[in-house]
């Protein structure tokens, strides 16, 4: 699997994958269809690395910066299936991270 290109999931949200190194390392740009921020949405930096697999069906994992809208970043990791089609599959779990004023807060800072 090669995840250079462009991803979308099912609630509308884009990545761009600019290059996957020799070593696996990569960066791009991501673009969320949800967000509870105040402002107005905006591409977000992005960046991770792949497990080079020869089956390739590789595990990876990136960080999502929302510096340009919001106080949160967000990390996804995942693997990419080859489905049954031929396509290229990628399954991702994600924990958002949100800046809170206090300690005391610090429980719901994370989802």
């Amino acid at each position: 699997c090669n995840l250079t290109g462009w991803w979308e999931n099912d609630l509308g949200s884009k990545m761009q994958v600019f290059k996957v190194s020799n070593d696996g390392t990569f960066s791009g740009e991501y673009y969320t269809a949800v967000s509870s921020a105040k402002k107005p949405i905006q591409p977000s930096p992005l960046t991770g690395s792949q497990h080079l697999d020869e089956d390739g069906q590789c595990t990876f994992g990136f960080t999502v910066n929302w510096k340009k809208f919001s106080d949160s970043t967000a990390v996804f990791v995942g693997q990419c299936f080859n489905g049954e089609d031929g396509k290229e599959i990628l399954h991702t779990s994600w924990l958002l991270r949100e800046k809170v004023d206090s300690e005391p807060d610090d429980w719901k800072a994370t989802r």
